[in-house]
């Protein structure tokens, strides 16, 4: 069985911070463009251009939910039903 790599304390505490939408604004750019930005420690982070700010906003929705995702695989397996 082949282990998964241990991911660092740093990366999930990112992660945890990603998946909050509190962490994440939409600023309008001179050319007309959103750009999405999420909260980092104590800097904004550029994270993608969108050319509404409805399609910004699908974003950061898409976002949260892979991060969402990859904090519920640390969790490991599942046990979903057993046999007697």
């Amino acid at each position: 069985m082949q282990m998964q790599p241990q991911i660092p304390e740093e990366t999930i505490k990112l992660w945890k911070s990603i998946v909050k939408k509190s962490n994440w604004r939409i600023v309008e750019l001179p050319n007309g463009f959103y750009q999405t930005e999420c909260q980092s420690s104590d800097k904004w982070e550029d994270v993608t251009r969108r050319e509404t700010v409805e399609g910004a906003e699908r974003a950061i929705d898409s976002s949260i939910e892979h991060y969402k995702k990859k904090l519920k695989a640390l969790e490991g397996p599942k046990v979903v039903k057993t046999f007697k």
